[in-house]
């Protein structure tokens, strides 16, 4: 027998599984479950996008594109940043197509962390960047937020953290897993002090366009001083229900830009065409879509957060994203056996909030991107599990 420990990457080996897939798969071997545990919405892709994917496909147009990402997508990359949120990238070279937001995020930080750099992972927060990190011999430092913040990052919480061996701030909002978001106000008092510590950020706006409220999301780089210290990172899969047709997309400084599309090239050569295109259609024409699944995730996210409270859980009401972050502490359990023991006994799987770092222990995941059918009846069976551990508790 081969030895196979002595070949393999130790530091690949140490890296822990995705907490978000255990439920999702001791799910798919059950009967009879309601799965709120994967961030994939209910929605089709709309018909317009996947009509223009079909016709890429029957024309035969199947080869590669530019690494960088075809030049008519790039463009349109570029005129949707500018309409909403107001800020200039050139499609030449400041922005990078990726296979996903996931691509984009990997590229960034393996082109900018090396061995014993400090990244700054502000906590709770989605599983991926810890161990990119972490692969590329840097130091994964949390920096933990708060219930009673809003689970925003704070001024002092950050300043707290910065030390001079510091490089990169991963910054997800929206945030997955609270649905905490960052106003304007909020990323002010943090751009203050990212200049002032000269340090770059990678800004995670895959959730960007699922913002409630009056106020729209504001990307952290269309504050003055910041567009030429972060990275943003943004996609598909999210805003318009594309999530198999993999495909995201960098915006940044050139000189980041090139590094990462280096890296991109040897490693992927360029995202699938096909999805290329679609994509194009849809930042043309998917206006209208993204605001009719906003408004039924709104109304979705009202209804999962009202449950839960008439449950007993104490949840914060998220102003982005699709997930909400109830708290279980009040049932004595551990996020880990609140879950395992909810999926045995309900058949409802949700994910333990330790997945997305140690400061979401006493708290669960659960996505509301599934039909409201779905919710109503997965929020019962939560209840009645709450209820009967209170009441085996009592005896």
């Amino acid at each position: 027998m081969i030895n196979y420990d002595k070949f393999l990457n130790k530091d690949v080996v140490e890296i822990k599984p995705s907490g978000i897939r255990k439920y999702f798969s001791i799910a798919e071997e059950m009967d009879n479950v309601i799965s709120l545990g994967v961030g994939e919405p209910d929605f089709k892709t709309p018909w317009h996008i996947r009509k223009t994917g079909i016709d890429v496909l029957e024309r035969g147009t199947t080869r590669y594109t530019a690494n960088a990402g075809l030049i008519q997508l790039r463009e349109e990359i570029s005129s949707y940043y500018k309409r909403k949120y107001n800020i200039d990238y050139n499609p030449k070279d400041e922005i990078l197509v990726t296979v996903g937001g996931s691509e984009g995020i990997d590229m960034c930080i393996r082109a900018l962390v090396s061995p014993g750099d400090e990244v700054l992972v502000v906590e709770p927060s989605f599983v991926c960047y810890k161990p990119i990190v972490e692969t590329c011999g840097g130091v994964a430092v949390p920096v933990v937020t708060k219930n009673e913040d809003s689970f925003k990052l704070t001024a002092s919480a950050l300043e707290s953290a910065i030390t001079d061996k510091t490089k990169l701030l991963i910054l997800p909002y929206p945030n997955n897993p609270t649905g905490a978001v960052m106003r304007r106000d909020d990323l002010e008092k943090i751009a203050e002090i990212i200049i002032k510590h000269d340090i770059l950020v990678l800004s995670d706006e895959i959730y960007s366009a699922l913002t409630f409220g009056n106020e729209k999301h504001v990307s952290v780089a269309s504050l003055e001083g910041m567009k030429e210290r972060t990275v943003v990172i943004n996609g598909f899969s999210k805003t318009y229900s594309m999530t198999g047709w993999r495909l995201g997309y960098a915006l940044g400084p050139a000189p980041i830009i090139k590094q990462m599309t280096k890296l991109h090239q040897f490693a992927i050569m360029s995202a699938p065409t096909n999805s290329q295109y679609a994509a194009i259609e849809a930042l043309r024409n998917g206006d209208q879509d993204i605001e009719k699944m906003l408004a039924d995730y709104d109304m979705r996210r009202k209804f999962t957060v009202s449950e839960f409270r008439k449950i007993g859980l104490e949840c914060f009401e998220p102003e982005g994203a699709f997930y909400v972050f109830p708290c279980i502490k009040s049932t004595g359990l551990s996020s880990d056996e609140f879950c395992e023991k909810l999926i045995m006994t309900k058949r409802v799987a949700v994910v333990p909030g330790n997945a997305f770092g140690d400061c979401g222990e006493g708290f669960i995941r659960v996505s509301y991107c599934y039909s409201i059918d779905n919710i109503r009846e997965a929020v019962k069976r939560i209840g009645e599990f709450v209820k009967e551990l209170g009441e085996n508790n009592a005896d």
